[in-house]
This record gives structure tokens, C-alpha cells and sequence, in this order.
């Protein structure tokens, strides 16, 4: 196995017991960057200098004779990419725009930078996002099983480097269900923390009242091992929560989930959702009542509101965040993201009021569903990654939507509501490409979503790395 194979947790004890060092796992990783990119196109930015910088003082620091410090922990010399919204001190922040091709370097890193860097992580690289994380596909980026596909977004750069394990881990952002729609379509897993548990200071936002930061890892282990790092109070953010950082939330050991309730939805999720999705997420809930679980079914409440509200929500925020360029340069902008960014001009104060006011009475509507169950479990999306260039889906039934609203309708409730939401890899399609679970809990129980997907993992073991194809004679080889 080579080093870029591992998981974080592998990598981690590897570390640990000086059996592998932090450069040649940075070496390793960076060598595989170079291979897959030129099929994938997952970066905006390869810091291959300061990751080996990063990786040799990592090394100086477990040297033998040197004694342990609290930085030496899980993450310690381990490679991550982050999203190209995220500020990291002397790295521009493109977000994948013409509005930002000249933009300085970030004078100081965004909150989630710094405490990555405080555990001692190597920044590989800087990962494509959908200009501005308005959309979800990210254009820019093949997927990992396919590069003919969409990569999904707009974490799409985030998803597919783990994926092609051109990163250990990495960060992206969830504002409609831009962490997990990739997750999912990439076979990776993702998770939204609960509004405010991450803080977001330094993170180009796309609409404030959404946004979300949150890690892309191969498990769930890895999930929870990023998350007790980037977790806890930041007083710059203003939505961020009072709580504890350096929360350890690891799952224990083992698939039990004896007393623990699913909610398995009668309505909303499993509607106009392709057949082989369906089949592979109730095979996996079943799953989780062969571990112990006790299934319940749930109604999903307001759900004639859901895309209204976050269309009601996010549009006009992103139009105000970019009023001002919007005005000077809007010939900057791809023409996708310009339409929706004018349309935000053209709504009301009542309409933005009105999504407001859904979203509270949806929040306590969920929060009174969550105390029937610890989870819910439904598909991450509809449908697996399409080919790129198709816009529309035709169900059925003879009704059809757009690719962005299938991606989003059934990841944002969990952003509206600000619950976190988990999505695993359990199974692929006939065409290969990945299938996607998500696991939604009540806020601020982050340990019971990763619990529940951790005992599932266990059960059924998934690949969380794609077989590249790339052009032969590079470094590495196809997984």
C-alpha cells in the first residue's frame, strides 16, 4: 500500500509510531496530485513547497528525543486541501472566479486554517469550487469514478480529491448541500456540522444565514477526527455557538445500535428518486436494524416549503454579498452565477421575510419530529453524478428538474435547519458511480450521526477511493 492510500487514522498511528514519516506522506500525496490532476482538475492551487515545509518540520517535531506536545495529535503532519474559500495566510482565495484572478494573497488564515495548522496539518493545496459555491456541479472538475461526470458541488474540488486520494482529507462548505451532493457522487463521506458548531471566519460566504464549514474524509472515523479540531467557539463569527472546542468525537468501537431510533421518511425523500438509489438506501437501513436499530417511520414536515425557503434565503444574501462587484464588473461573473446574482436584486423585502419566518416555523417543526428519533436516514440525492453538460432530469411520471434543484432538494432541509447531516457511500449503480446515505440528528448531537454511520461503515466496509484513470507511466498506479 502506498502512503496516499491510507486514511487518516492509518496515516495518523503510522505517524505515531515513527513507522511513516510526515514528508514521505506529503511526498506521497503530492506525487499523486500530480497524476490524477491532469484527468481531474480538483485544484485551483498546489502548495507543494509549503506542504513539504509543513511535512519536514511535522517530522522535526516527533524526532526521537523530542518530547510530545498537545499539537502532536491525530492530524499531525497529516496532507489536507481546502476549499478555494477558505482564506490561508499568503494564498490568494479564488473562489474559481474571473472576479477574483487578481486577488491578493489572504494577510491572515481564516479561523478553520488556523486551528488546522495549530494540529500540525500540511496544506496541499487549494481545491475548485462552483464560482463562488453558487451552484453543483463545479464545472471545472471531473469525477473521481468518471470523469465525464459532474464532480457535484460546490465542494466539488474538496470531494473529488479524497476521492482519487489526492488528499488526506479535506474541507469544503455546505450552504444547500455542497459538502455531501459531491460526498455522495464521489463515494466519499461528508458532513454538515450543526449551524455554528464550525466556525466560518475567513470563508468567503455565499449566504450567511446557511453557510456551513465542514470536513470530506474516506471514513467516518476521519470525519470525527477532523471535527474534534475545527469544532468550537470563535467570537469573530457571529452566528458561531457557544461551545467547547477539543470535544472528542470519536465513535467507540463496534457496531451496536441497540436503542437507537431511525426515522425512515413516508414521504419527501424517497419521491422522485431514481430506483437503484432507493433500493441501496433502504438496503442500508435495513442494515442498521440488523445492528440493533429500532426503525420508525417519520413525516417530514413543511416539505412544500423547503425549496422556496432556501432559494427565499440564499439568493438574496448572495446577491448582497456581491452588490458591489455585481455593479463594477458583473461581466466578471459566469453567466450561471450573474443571472442568479440579478434575480437576488429583484427580491422583496417581504419575500426574504417571508423565507425567514419558514425556516424557524421548519426548524421547530423538525426539532419536534428529531425528539421521535436519535436519526433520520434517507438518500444524500436522487440521482447519481450525470454526465456533464446535461441540465435536466425526466422522471418518470413525464415531470422533470433542473440537475441543481435534484442535487439540492434533498440535502437542504438539513441547512434550513441547521441539523447536522452526514452522508456515507453505500453502494454504486449499475454504471459504477457512487450512492450516497445521509444521516440527519438534532442539533448538536454530531456523535450520535457519526455514531450510526461509524456502525454502519464497520458492517459494510466501502472503498472511499476511486480507481483514477490517467495516463500510464505516472506515479502511483490506478487503485
Amino acid at each position: 500500500m502506498q502512503p496516499y492510500e491510507l486514511t487518516l487514522a492509518a496515516a495518523a498511528e503510522e505517524i505515531r509510531t515513527r513507522r511513516l514519516s510526515p514528508v514521505e506522506l506529503v511526498d506521497s500525496v503530492l506525487d499523486r496530485i500530480a497524476w490524477t490532476e491532469p484527468s481531474l482538475q480538483a485544484y485551483v492551487t498546489v502548495t507543494a513547497e509549503r506542504a513539504r515545509a509543513s511535512a519536514r518540520a511535522a517530522e522535526r517535531a516527533t524526532a526521537p528525543g523530542t518530547p510530545a506536545t498537545p499539537s502532536h495529535g491525530p492530524l499531525h503532519g497529516i496532507p489536507v486541501a481546502l476549499k478555494d474559500l477558505i482564506d490561508v495566510a499568503g494564498v490568494a482565495t479564488t473562489a474559481s472566479s474571473r472576479v477574483r484572478a487578481d486577488h491578493p494573497v489572504a494577510a491572515a488564515d481564516s479561523a478553520v486554517a488556523a486551528r488546522l495548522a495549530a494540529a500540525g496539518t500540511a496544506l496541499v493545496g487549494k481545491t475548485h469550487t462552483h464560482e463562488f459555491a453558487y451552484g453543483l456541479t463545479t464545472p471545472q472538475t471531473g469525477n473521481a469514478w468518471d470523469p465525464g461526470r459532474v464532480a457535484g458541488g460546490s465542494s466539488g474540488g474538496s470531494a473529488v480529491a479524497v476521492a482519487a486520494a489526492a488528499a488526506t482529507f479535506a474541507l469544503g462548505t455546505d450552504t444547500g448541500g455542497s459538502i455531501r451532493v459531491p460526498a455522495a457522487l464521489n463515494g466519499v463521506v461528508g458532513l454538515k456540522p450543526t449551524y455554528g458548531l464550525v466556525p466560518r471566519h475567513g470563508v468567503t460566504s455565499l449566504s450567511w444565514s446557511l453557510d456551513h464549514v465542514g470536513p470530506l474524509t474516506r471514513t467516518v472515523e476521519d470525519a470525527a477526527l477532523v471535527m474534534s479540531v475545527l469544532a468550537g467557539h470563535d467570537p469573530r463569527d457571529p452566528a458561531s455557538l457557544p461551545t467547547p472546542s477539543g470535544v472528542d468525537y470519536r465513535p467507540l468501537p463496534g457496531a451496536d445500535l441497540t436503542g437507537v431510533r431511525v426515522g425512515v421518511p413516508r414521504n419527501y425523500y424517497f419521491e422522485h428518486v431514481d430506483p437503484e438509489i432507493e433500493l441501496a438506501v433502504r438496503g442500508a437501513v435495513k442494515q442498521l436494524e440488523a445492528l440493533g436499530a429500532t426503525l420508525v417511520e417519520v413525516e417530514i414536515p413543511m416539505t412544500r416549503y423547503v425549496q422556496a425557503t432556501q432559494w427565499g434565503l440564499m439568493v438574496p444574501e448572495a446577491t448582497a454579498y456581491h452588490e458591489q462587484t455585481l455593479r463594477s464588473a458583473p461581466e466578471q461573473y459566469g453567466a450561471d452565477i450573474r443571472v442568479l446574482l440579478e434575480a437576488g436584486a429583484l427580491m422583496s423585502a417581504g419575500d426574504y421575510l417571508r423565507a425567514q419566518r419558514a425556516r424557524t416555523l421548519m426548524r421547530q417543526a423538525w426539532l419536534r419530529m428529531l425528539d421521535e428519533v436519535d436519526v433520520v436516514a434517507a438518500p444524500t440525492v436522487p440521482v447519481t453524478a450525470v454526465r456533464t453538460g446535461q441540465e435536466v432530469i425526466v422522471w418518470p411520471d413525464g415531470t422533470s428538474e433542473s440537475v441543481s434543484d435534484a442535487y439540492v432538494r434533498l440535502s437542504s432541509p438539513a441547512d434550513i435547519t441547521g441539523v447536522p447531516a452526514l452522508s456515507v457511500p453505500v453502494g454504486r449503480d449499475a454504471a459504477g458511480m457512487p450512492i450516497g446515505m445521509q444521516l440527519l440528528g438534532r442539533p448538536l448531537d454530531e456523535a450520535m450521526v457519526l455514531r450510526v454511520g461509524h456502525a454502519y461503515e464497520e458492517a459494510v466496509p466501502a472503498r472511499g477511493y476511486a480507481p483514477v484513470t490517467v495516463p500510464a507511466g505516472g506515479p502511483g498506479g490506478a487503485l
